[in-house]
């Protein structure tokens, strides 16, 4: 049941949309209750109302009728977090439908039925809509039961942070599951009948141990747990089992049937919740991904889960061999009920620092163009247009401030905060309302379904943070929660909650913590399951909490907007962009997609085909908190030629935000063809030609972004031209502080000020990066890092097969190993050298290849990438040796010092139709680069 939304007219903003929700107890954001029974609910000086304004609507099921949360008694007054992966549970989009639609927990997917749950796991992708989509649908190999269960509906009945239980009943029977992402088990609990597993067609028995049971069922390896005393009954395409008076069974997805001994440890282990605690200090960020269990025979408390991209490349956590397929490329299976990731913070500025690049005179000029429009919020009456609106003047505010035009400045303080206050006050034409049924905030006059269907909260709201944030730079009295901050903080409470205890809203709305990224559907109704768009308005919220809570003192909030942001920037980095070209399928012939769904992703948008907006609606809106899409500046080379082949030429109406983006890889490049473009364009509704010329002149100046480099507070960035590093730190608080950057270098920041500096740093600039990122020898390490240390774990890490297609030359589905910040000076005479060892057990023709490239200065640009032959593997079990003796197959660049620079290791399978292994973490393990 695929359902189409309503296209958009203008060319902006699609409409598949979310719900961020951020809790308050944590960080302060008031009272954790619910609005009290009156009309109009005060806030500190606005207010919002507890029913609809007349005439509106609320939820809906697709044909309009009202709908209220598919709950079970026990979970009924609890704040259901619409905006997930499981969403279809609670809310009933269609009226013929009581159960779910497919939902994608990976590496499982799922879908409830009135006989139990759907289980499936699909490996292999799907290329559709005329080339512009990949999936990995779902189609069940098995149905988890109970015999004789017919339930009517299936009722959410307890949710944690990325785990749901769904619940069945049919009056004689019961049967509950729990479920989640990255969790190779299904946990049952049931009443009223036997154990009952419904395969599609007979199933292969592999293993039959009484209580379990090996089965292969479409060419995937299950296995099922009965109670100890038990016995698999197999009859045809159905597997029974009694219960022995117990209530209890599972099943897990098996990597391969040998590791059935390692799951079958674990099997009675179950899962109850699921938890991510986030910390961000001195310029890195944290994040513990917990699972808690409930031993149900004998004392196992452990379990295993499988890790997405966006998590493994940033953990030093031992994994397993074990991996999974995924629409997120590799999942790696890690022995343990928790793990760690730690990234360095992405920075967020109020505005680019000063620069000699600005013509101030001229950026009057443009300042003026919009402070003296006759009317600044062009006729917007919706939440999304007045907060696209806000956006645009909120960008405007630091920067006219910049340049010592304080009437401007404070002329469009005055306009925000004008049209702030219309919102935050109820009884007018525009105003915010509470659903007690929903447990959500509503602005009216809606749009795009944020009213109807629970749609894009997260990115509509987005806007009213972000511009309270400025206001709140310059007139922290305004932000007082006696005054409107308590509006504000009620926005973000129904957007991106950080409480669990909020009774009032639920945690996160819409940000998927395990998933690594926000969801925009409230319903999910969708055969892909639920779907984001325009990832850079999730971040927009982001990084307004960080702004708000850093003007505002509010620690634990701008802590979550770090954790965020610095997440969902790698989630967009794999998942959107696929920096890595490691999660498309080789099929997909596109280098970026518009949209990630729960089944892949899609090359489009909801409103239009043209490539410009398929490109541009995850870099809307162009803001300090942008400035992380330049960690891969390669991979914003790749989408920008992407889009003038797929477009027949350079950017027409959306060219000032391709412009900005293209400043963060290339500045020179864009400014360039702002030179050549400015006279004739219409700004794109978000933008200003004010803030376009702002930005790109002063890249022009700075140089791009340097993600390598952070600084101790998250209001801080660094920038590189020609060598010479620009610092830049905003001080949000009343006293002088000193900022410390990765490389050593400091800079003092007087009070509620900006300061920037240059220098060459110092040190080790990326202190977070595993290993040491000095000396000539590294060792492979499984994670995708290279490291000199040499105490990790031996390991192994699974190449891709080249699918029968000849990859001689060309990396394909590589794995990849990186170390960023290496010092060294090129070694007279030396050259690249490794020692590998691989093996393709009894597979034969394959052959794995290797290539090294050495990016000198950490800009994103390879100077140098050395391709060596491929290597004929035997068809006998047990290592193998490759090492550079095979020679080169091609060279390109040259070679330099290394200041700061990026090593990267690709490995491939040039031949063949099957996958090796390569050994980590060993003395057989390692590359040696011609460095002292």
């Amino acid at each position: 049941m695929t359902e189409v939304l309503p296209m958009r007219t203008s060319l902006s903003r699609p409409a598949a949309a979310t719900i961020l929700a951020i809790a308050l107890a944590a960080v302060g954001l008031g009272p954790a209750a619910s609005p009290a029974a009156a009309a109009t609910v005060p806030a500190g000086s606005g207010s919002y109302t507890d029913s609809r304004p007349a005439g509106t609507s609320g939820p809906t099921t697709n044909t309009g009728a009202p709908v209220t949360p598919k709950l079970t008694a026990a979970s009924r007054d609890k704040p259901v977090p619409t905006n997930d992966w499981w969403s279809s549970l609670a809310y009933q989009r269609y009226g013929d439908n009581p159960y779910s639609t497919p939902m994608y927990g990976h590496p499982l997917t799922y879908q409830a039925t009135s006989g139990g749950l759907e289980v499936g796991y699909p490996t292999t992708p799907a290329i559709v809509g005329d080339g512009r989509q990949y999936e990995y649908a779902h189609k069940a190999d098995l149905t988890v039961g109970l015999t004789g269960l017919n339930s009517p509906d299936t009722k959410a009945d307890a949710w944690s942070d990325w785990t749901v239980t769904p619940y069945w009943s049919d009056g004689a029977r019961t049967l509950r599951t729990t479920i989640g992402h990255g969790m190779p088990f299904v946990y049952a609990k049931g009443s009223g009948g036997d154990a009952r597993v419904t395969t599609a067609g007979n199933p292969t028995v592999f293993a039959d141990n009484g209580n379990v049971l090996g089965i292969t069922v479409a060419g995937h390896h299950y296995a099922l747990f009965a109670p100890t005393g038990s016995d698999w009954n197999v009859s045809g395409s159905t597997i029974t089992a009694g219960l022995g008076g117990k209530d209890y069974f599972s099943l897990a997805v098996l990597p391969s049937t040998d590791a059935l001994a390692t799951y079958r440890k674990y099997a009675f282990s179950f899962v109850t919740g699921s938890q991510v605690a986030w910390q961000s200090t001195g310029g890195t960020v944290r994040a513990t991904y917990s699972l808690t269990t409930e031993a149900k025979e004998g004392t196992e408390r452990g379990t295993l889960q499988a890790l997405y991209r966006h998590q493994w490349l940033h953990t030093t956590d031992a994994l397993t061999p074990y991996t999974y397929v995924s629409p997120r490329g590799t999942m790696k299976v890690r022995e343990s009920a928790s793990f760690t990731t730690s990234q360095k913070n992405q920075g967020v500025l109020p505005a680019l620092p000063a620069s000699t690049g600005v013509d101030k005179a001229r950026l009057t000029g443009y300042l003026n163009e919009v402070a003296n429009a006759s009317d600044p919020f062009s006729g917007a009456a919706d939440t999304y247009w007045t907060g696209k609106a806000l956006g645009r003047l909120a960008q405007l505010v630091p920067v006219a401030d910049q340049i010592g035009q304080t009437g401007i400045r404070d002329k469009l303080l005055g306009l925000m905060k004008g049209r702030l206050q219309e919102w935050f006050t109820a009884g007018g034409a525009s105003e915010f309302s509470y659903d007690k049924d929903w447990k959500t905030l509503t602005g009216y006059p809606a749009s795009y379904g944020s009213d109807t269907e629970l749609n894009d909260h997260h990115f509509h709201y987005s806007y009213y943070v972000y511009a309270a944030a400025i206001v709140a730079q310059y007139d922290q009295a305004w932000a007082a929660d006696s005054a409107w901050g308590t509006m504000v903080k009620t926005l973000v409470r129904d957007s991106a909650n950080p409480s669990r205890t909020d009774a009032a809203y639920p945690f996160l709305r819409g940000f998927d913590v395990y998933a690594g990224h926000s969801w925009a559907s409230g319903h999910q109704g969708f055969a892909a399951g639920n779907n984001q768009e325009s990832s850079s308005e999730s971040v927009n919220l982001s990084a307004g909490l960080v702004l708000w809570g850093a003007a505002t003192g509010d620690t634990g909030l701008r802590d979550l907007g770090s954790f965020l942001l610095t997440t969902e920037s790698e989630a967009i980095t794999q998942y959107w962009f696929d920096a890595g070209q490691q999660v498309f399928p080789g099929s997909f012939g596109h280098d970026t997609v518009g949209m990630v769904w729960g089944s892949g992703g899609a090359y489009s948008t909801w409103w239009t085909a043209n490539p410009e907006e398929i490109h541009g609606i995850n870099v809307l809106p162009v803001t300090g908190g942008s400035l992380h899409l330049a960690r891969e500046k390669e991979a914003i080379r790749r989408n920008i030629a992407e889009m003038q082949r797929e477009n027949g030429g350079p950017a027409v109406e959306w060219r000032d935000l391709l412009w900005e983006f293209e400043s963060l890889a290339d500045p020179a490049a864009a400014k360039a063809k702002w030179d050549a473009g400015n006279a004739g364009y219409g700004p794109e509704q978000g933008e200003s030609k004010a803030h376009t010329y702002h930005w790109i002149s002063t890249l022009d100046s700075l140089g791009a972004p340097d993600m390598t480099v952070s600084g101790d507070i998250p209001t801080s960035a660094v920038f590189t031209k020609n060598g010479v590093r620009t610092y830049s730190a905003h001080n949000h608080g009343s006293t002088a502080r000193t900022v410390t950057f990765s490389d050593g270098k400091t800079l003092s920041v007087p009070a509620r000020s900006t300061a920037t500096g240059t220098g060459a740093g110092g040190g080790d600039p990326d202190p977070e990066e595993p290993g040491p990122s000095t000396g000539n020898t590294f060792r492979l390490k499984s994670g995708g890092t290279l490291t000199t240390a040499t105490d990790g774990a031996a390991g192994a890490d699974t190449l891709a097969s080249a699918d029968g297609v000849n990859r001689d030359g060309t990396p394909y589905r590589p794995t990849v190993y990186e170390i960023k910040g290496v010092e060294g000076t090129l070694a007279a005479g030396a050259s690249t050298a490794f020692r590998l060892r691989v093996d393709a057990g009894t597979k034969v023709g394959l052959a794995p290849q290797v290539r090294v490239g050495y990016d000198l200065t950490g800009d994103g640009t390879f100077d140098r990438t050395e391709t060596f032959r491929y290597f004929a593997t035997d068809p006998v079990p047990g290592w193998e040796e490759y090492t550079q003796a095979v020679g080169p197959r091609s060279v390109t660049g040259s070679l330099g010092d290394l200041r700061g620079g990026t090593v990267r290791v690709e490995i491939w399978n040039a031949l063949g139709s099957g996958t090796t292994q390569v050994q980590t973490g060993t003395d057989a393990a390692v590359v040696k680069i011609p460095y002292v």
